[in-house]
């Protein structure tokens, strides 16, 4: 369990990395939002990337705030949370699903400036969208 919560860690620390421009163009604090497909109390996928969520902030602190939205559908569903997310001001959005893949990528051609990490997927048709996997 511990290393599935160090996989999950190191990837949202990467996404960090990747949106660290944000610090170095003098930004105080970070967003980082997260979409998750199941409940927080699954056990499993949800919970895991959520320890990770956890993990950051404990690491930064008030360099970064997180916020997420459960239990979100793939789909019409996912696509509207990824832009409530992009228009309440988050910096960089982990949406934790293979089924977002397509949602990722559409709402990150409409907010260039946002930092889309997409799990599992392999499409990357912005340069704002990356992906990530654990081994």
């Amino acid at each position: 369990m511990k290393r599935r919560v160090l996989l999950a860690t190191a990837a949202m620390g990467l996404g960090l990395a990747t949106g660290g421009a944000a610090f170095a163009q003098g930004m105080d604090n970070v967003k980082a939002c997260f979409v998750y497909v199941g409940p927080i109390g699954d056990g499993g996928w949800t919970y895991q990337h959520h320890q990770g969520a956890l993990a950051v902030k404990e690491a930064y602190g008030d360099k970064v705030e997180i916020a997420w939205q459960e239990s979100v559908p793939e789909g019409a569903d996912g696509e509207r949370v990824m832009t409530q997310m992009a228009l309440s001001g988050c910096n960089i959005i982990f949406t934790t699903s293979f089924g977002y893949m397509d949602a990722t990528n559409a709402v990150a051609g409409k907010f260039p400036d946002i930092k889309f990490e997409h799990a599992t997927g392999y499409k990357r048709e912005h340069p704002n969208v990356s992906t990530y996997n654990a081994r």
